[in-house]
């Protein structure tokens, strides 16, 4: 049985409870009516009936707890005819009784009744399951326990903000992790009792968004536990440092930080920086709320990474002719990562850096091989908030991809580009705290600075 089911008989035995309590205040009052007496007996049966219909419904027949809501039915009618035959009762024996009764069906519901966890998993982009993955795992190992991971369709947006092209990544995921398609199930009737998400924007974001059903204030409907956990890494904040607390806010007063009933972010650090800004944002009598909530207690990405570093990856068959050189030793692999947020600060100066750079790659092509790997998002959030860029940013990603002399990785797979290049090179994204995990070299770059000078 499940979590929420059972609370249903725990509604019936707190009622059971109240009923044997009234039964005593009428027959210990001096003018105490026995015809309430009558009544209350009467409907504490019906409902004793209704309980063991609904166990044996989801336990089967022939329940112990079934067993004593029988015995209890039978106390009830002995109760009431001794009441209707006027030989009198005394109000300390019914209760004392009654509470006995009442006490063997709590202990039976208690023990007898096993309780069947639901958690479920709802990511939307493929590439980002690395911020879920390890949680997953330790669930689905867990006894009693039933963990779901159902991908959810997103949207790109238009420039004015409504929805435009659907995506539904369900192929996408790993061969080792069984998804199941959101189309069918339903949702409100499972009712499950966890419920992890990675995207806590819900119709705040600009250039995506998740199909407005699983938009957190939604999802809390139909879940005794709402969990949200960030799919990225920032770096570690300066809780005194008004800028960084700043920046931070874009992150924590988010609607899925607010609607989720636990957070989970990358290090007590973080926690005490979203505590900060929420109760800040909100009031100070609200940072006791926000304490409980949010828990430091590190971000599944980089345990991920941590275990496939150790495990080692291997270079696809397709990237093979890149890196290898003619004599067969390995060239060096050099991860570019170019971020949303430098298109957003630098605009016409990123698509020239990009160029730019891959030129420097390609006259080194010998020695050095690339592996560029864009945000996922990148595409999308040129459509919606630069369509003036978008054409420049296409030709030259199409261009590369027909040179063939380098690596471009659209792959929901990052942990693998990680884990394979030699060092790092590109934007100071959430990427260069988790190559940071690697201890290999890292070279954030310079929109203003070309031709390969040094930064």
């Amino acid at each position: 049985m499940r979590k929420y089911q059972f609370k249903q008989i725990e509604k019936y035995i707190e009622l059971f409870r109240k009923i044997a309590e009234g039964v005593y205040m009428e027959l210990s009052a001096k003018n105490g009516n026995l015809e309430r007496v009558n009544e209350y007996l009467q409907t504490c049966q019906q409902k004793a009936i209704e309980l063991g219909e609904f166990i044996e419904k989801e336990e089967g027949l022939g329940h112990p707890t079934v067993s004593c809501l029988e015995d209890f039915c039978e106390l009830l009618f002995e109760i009431n005819e001794e009441i209707l035959s006027e030989k009198g009762l005394a109000a300390e024996s019914a209760k004392l009784r009654l509470d006995s009764a009442i006490n063997k069906i709590e202990k039976s519901a208690g023990t007898d009744i096993t309780l069947q966890k639901l958690v479920i998993f709802l990511p939307y982009k493929a590439s980002m399951w690395d911020s879920l993955e390890s949680v997953w795992k330790s669930c689905k190992d867990e006894p009693d326990t039933t963990a779901l991971v159902i991908p959810i369709p997103y949207y790109d947006k238009n420039p004015d903000g409504s929805m435009k092209e659907m995506h539904y990544e369900l192929e996408e995921y790993p061969e080792d992790v069984p998804v199941i398609s959101c189309d069918g199930f339903d949702f409100e009737a499972e009712h499950p009792d966890e419920v992890y998400i990675h995207n806590p924007y819900d119709d705040m974001n600009y250039v995506t968004s998740v199909h407005p059903y699983f938009y957190s204030e939604n999802i809390k409907k139909w879940t005794e536990k709402l969990i949200y956990i960030p799919y990225f890494v920032l770096s570690e904040p300066d809780v005194s440092n008004e800028s960084v607390l700043e920046q931070i806010s874009h992150y924590a007063i988010a609607k899925g930080v607010i609607n989720a009933d636990e957070v989970i972010v990358q290090s007590d650090k973080m926690k005490e920086a979203y505590v900060e800004v929420l109760s800040r944002r909100f009031g100070e009598q609200t940072r006791e709320t926000w304490e409980s909530k949010i828990k430091g207690s590190g971000s599944p990405k980089i345990e991920r990474l941590k275990a496939l570093n150790k495990q080692g990856v291997e270079i696809p068959e397709e990237w093979q002719h890149i890196v290898n050189k003619p004599d067969g030793t390995r060239k060096k692999i050099v991860l570019y990562n170019t971020s949303v947020v430098a298109f957003l600060n630098t605009e016409e100066k990123m698509i020239k850096k990009i160029a730019d750079t891959l030129q420097v790659f390609q006259e080194n092509k010998d020695d050095v091989a690339l592996l560029w790997r864009p945000h996922p998002l990148t595409v999308a959030t040129l459509e919606s908030m630069m369509p003036e860029l978008y054409e420049a940013y296409k030709a030259i990603v199409e261009d590369y991809k027909k040179a063939g002399w380098g690596i471009f990785d659209e792959s929901s797979d990052l942990d693998r580009a990680l884990i394979v290049s030699d060092a790092y090179y590109g934007d100071g994204s959430s990427l260069v705290q988790l190559y940071e995990q690697l201890e290999k070299p890292i070279m954030i770059q310079n929109a203003d600075v070309l031709c390969g000078e040094e930064e």
